[in-house]
């Protein structure tokens, strides 16, 4: 290592990662007493703990094809950008999270100029979904990777690639330790009113395309349950249309900006209609039942649709093999379809009741009551940085 402080380099390209960046931030510096150092692009979780992101991870916020596409030229751009920083504050290791269509570039670069630079990516591609080939492709680059699901690793030992399961974080994110009695007495909600949280995506594009049909399911909620409250965690990178549309919306809503009461939030809420992804998971681990949807650009659509193999889109579907938690996706991501959704786990507690049940199931898979997958990751990283010390002592 460069001195007894590592610096370590970590890059996130968009919340999720920012969330699992901070987490690791936490578990690198309780594992090295404080004697890490930090520096990479991240968003504001990983900022709260003191990171200076190089640039907004905004820019990099961007998922499809076709939403992809008028983006690109400022995309590459950030490629050079981090090659550069990184090559100028000459790290101890790098650790890439997610955003493989941003971060492989950089590890592909670095690879080529820094042969002796350790680069370990925090979340593996789903090759068990589609392109298996990538996994070979990361081998070239890579010199660990870190998963987040049990049955990950067969897919890349069997190139080369040395991969270690930690667990997911969502397990350890405090999501089920929200104060939902003492958030209604703050924001004024009554005990027996209903409450929604309504989670419509971290991302420009996804925000665009769902919020006005949330808006639009949420007004006919409204008119079956007077008082409906809903209440909306909105991250920084979509703070001001979220809460410019809200405003119009036809019932009240609470709005929540920055993570210190969203668990809080969830905990006050009778039921979630969120997009698919990470937020999912914290809403299954806060016993919040929900309903998940997606809609993307029909382009991007229709090419996911020829090579994607799995039935689900929520994780713990995936690993349950059943659709516990309703997905209404693309064409069946309708106002009158959300609505209805939303209403029977309303109105339908043996319900709601179940899905809860078998999301716990399905978390447990993911580490639940196990070890810290943050902690783990963290052993992983420093466990690099300890090998590199060796060689440098015995040089």
């Amino acid at each position: 290592m460069s001195s007894d402080r590592p610096l370590i380099y970590l890059i996130a390209g968009e919340p999720s990662g920012d969330a699992l960046g901070a987490n690791l931030m936490v578990a690198l510096t309780r594992r090295s007493r404080g004697a890490a150092r930090f520096a990479g692009i991240g968003g504001e979780q990983m900022a709260s703990l003191g990171l200076q992101s190089l640039f907004p991870i905004d820019d990099l916020a961007v998922i499809g094809v076709a939403e992809v596409l008028p983006r690109a030229a400022n995309i590459l751009r950030r490629v050079k950008e981090a090659v550069a920083d990184i090559q100028t504050r000459q790290p101890d290791i790098l650790v890439t999270i997610d955003s493989s269509g941003f971060n492989w570039r950089v590890a592909q670069r670095l690879r080529r100029a820094r042969a002796d630079l350790p680069i370990i990516h925090y979340v593996a591609p789903m090759v068990w979904a589609w392109r298996a080939g990538r996994a070979a492709r990361m081998a070239r680059w890579y010199d660990q990777l870190l998963t987040l699901l049990p049955f990950e690793p067969p897919y890349f030992t069997k190139v080369g690639l040395a991969t270690s399961y930690v667990g997911h974080p969502v397990v350890e994110t405090g999501a089920d330790k929200g104060d939902g009695a003492g958030f209604r007495r703050r924001h004024g909600i009554a005990p027996d009113a209903k409450a929604i949280a309504v989670l419509p995506g971290s991302r420009r594009g996804e925000v665009r395309t769902l919020l006005p049909i949330f808006g639009e399911a949420l007004a006919c909620l409204a008119a079956r349950y007077p008082g409906l409250v809903a209440v909306v965690p909105v991250p920084a990178t979509v703070e001001d249309p979220v809460t410019v549309t809200t405003q119009r919306w036809p019932l009240r809503s609470v709005i929540l900006r920055g993570p210190a009461e969203k668990y809080d939030g969830f905990a006050a809420c009778d039921v979630a209609l969120a997009a698919s992804g990470t937020v999912a998971l914290e809403l299954a681990l806060a016993r919040v039942p929900s309903v998940v949807t997606y809609r993307v650009n029909r382009l991007t659509h229709a090419l996911v649709r020829r090579i994607v193999k799995i039935d689900h889109a929520h994780l713990l579907n995936l690993i349950l093999g059943r659709k516990a938690v309703p997905e209404l996706l693309q064409d069946d991501c309708t106002p009158e379809k959300l609505r209805a959704a939303v209403s029977h786990l309303l109105d339908d507690k043996p319900a709601a009741a179940a899905q809860i049940a078998a999301c716990q199931e399905a978390l447990r898979q993911l580490g639940l009551g196990e070890l810290s997958p943050g902690l783990r990751a963290a052993d992983a990283v420093l466990a690099w940085l300890g090998r590199r010390s060796d060689k440098a002592g015995n040089a």
